[in-house]
C-alpha cells in the first residue's frame, strides 16, 4: 500500500484516499463519500444505518471492506472504512441524495453501453476511436493501438488453447513478455511513466507500441510452432517471444544512441505530438 495519503476534491469537499500499488486500485474513505454525497451532518452514523441495512439486504460491499489509517483533521492517524472503486460505486446506488443522481445516471448509461457492446462488438471499437480522436491522438496511432488489440486477442487465443488461465496467469504471462522487451514488469513500467489505472499502451509512444507487438506476435507464433500445455510451458515461451523484441529495442538504441523507452504518458501533450511528429 503507498503510505502516501492522497486528497481527492468532490464539490469543494476533500475525500481522503489511498493507492494500493500490488492491487493497482485506489482505495477511498467511506465516510467522506458518504458526508459528500448524502450531505449528512454525521457521516459517520449515516454510514453505521446504511451499513446494517447493506447488510440485511445481504450486500457483500460491507464485508469486503478494508480498514486503513487515514489522517483526520486533528492531524493523527485512524483506521477508517475503506473500499476501492467498484465497492464505492455499490456504495453510491444505496445513497438517496440529489448529489448521488449523477454517478446512478452514469452507471446506467456505462450499463447500456457495456450491454450494447455484447451485443454489438463493432460498437467497442467505434467508441474507442471515437475516444482516442478526443484525446488528440494522430490517425496512424489509432491504427496502430487498434492493431495491438486485434493481436492481443490472438495471443490471449492461443494462450487460452495451451490451457493458461485467465486472469492471475495471463497477467503473469503478460509481465513475462513486458520485462524480456523493457526490462520491466507491467506495474514498474506502469511507475516508470507515472501512470495508475490507466492502461500501459495507451501511454506509449508509437515506437514503444511497435516493439509491444513484436514481442507479442513473436510469442503467439512460438508458441503455435512449439504446442506447449500449461502455464509453466507458456512461460518460457512467452520470455522468450518478448527477448525478440528486447533484442530488437536493445539494438535500435545501440544505433541511436538514446533509449525508445520514454516517460511521457497521455496526460503530457509531448507523448501525443511525439507521437504526431514521428508518422
Amino acid at each position: 500500500m503507498d503510505n502516501k495519503n492522497q486528497i481527492k476534491i468532490f464539490k469543494d469537499q476533500k475525500i481522503r484516499s489511498k493507492w494500493n500499488n500490488e492491487e493497482e486500485e485506489w482505495y477511498f474513505s467511506v465516510i467522506d463519500v458518504v458526508g459528500v454525497l448524502s450531505q449528512s451532518k454525521n457521516p459517520k452514523n449515516y454510514w453505521k444505518v446504511l451499513k446494517h441495512r447493506l447488510k440485511k439486504e445481504g450486500s457483500q460491499v460491507v464485508t469486503n471492506c478494508n480498514h486503513l489509517k487515514m489522517l483526520a483533521p486533528d492531524g493523527k492517524y485512524y483506521k477508517t472504512d475503506v473500499a476501492n472503486t467498484e465497492q464505492i460505486l455499490r456504495i453510491i446506488q444505496s445513497i438517496p441524495s440529489p448529489n448521488a443522481e449523477p454517478f446512478k445516471r452514469w452507471l446506467a448509461k456505462i450499463g447500456k453501453e457495456h450491454l450494447d457492446e455484447i451485443a454489438d462488438p463493432q460498437l467497442a471499437i467505434e467508441r474507442a476511436i471515437s475516444n482516442y480522436r478526443k484525446k488528440g491522438y494522430s490517425e496512424e496511432w489509432i491504427t496502430q493501438r487498434l492493431k495491438t488489440i486485434e493481436l492481443r486477442k490472438e495471443l490471449t487465443a492461443e494462450w487460452d488453447r495451451a490451457g493458461v488461465e485467465e486472469g492471475l496467469e495471463y497477467a503473469i504471462l503478460t509481465d513475462e513478455i513486458t520485462k524480456a522487451w523493457s526490462g520491466m514488469t507491467t506495474n514498474q513500467y506502469k511507475q516508470f511513466k507515472d501512470i495508475k489505472k490507466e492502461n500501459l499502451r495507451d501511454n506509449m509512444s508509437d515506437v514503444e507500441l511497435v516493439l509491444n507487438m513484436l514481442a507479442e506476435v513473436s510469442t503467439t507464433q512460438i508458441s503455435k510452432s512449439t504446442n506447449p500445455e500449461g502455464f509453466e510451458e507458456s512461460k518460457k515461451i512467452a520470455n522468450e517471444g518478448g527477448t525478440v523484441a528486447g533484442n530488437a529495442r536493445k539494438d535500435l538504441e545501440t544505433r541511436t544512441g538514446e533509449s525508445v523507452l520514454t516517460r511521457d504518458n497521455a496526460n503530457n501533450p509531448k507523448l501525443l505530438d511525439k507521437n504526431k511528429k514521428i508518422q
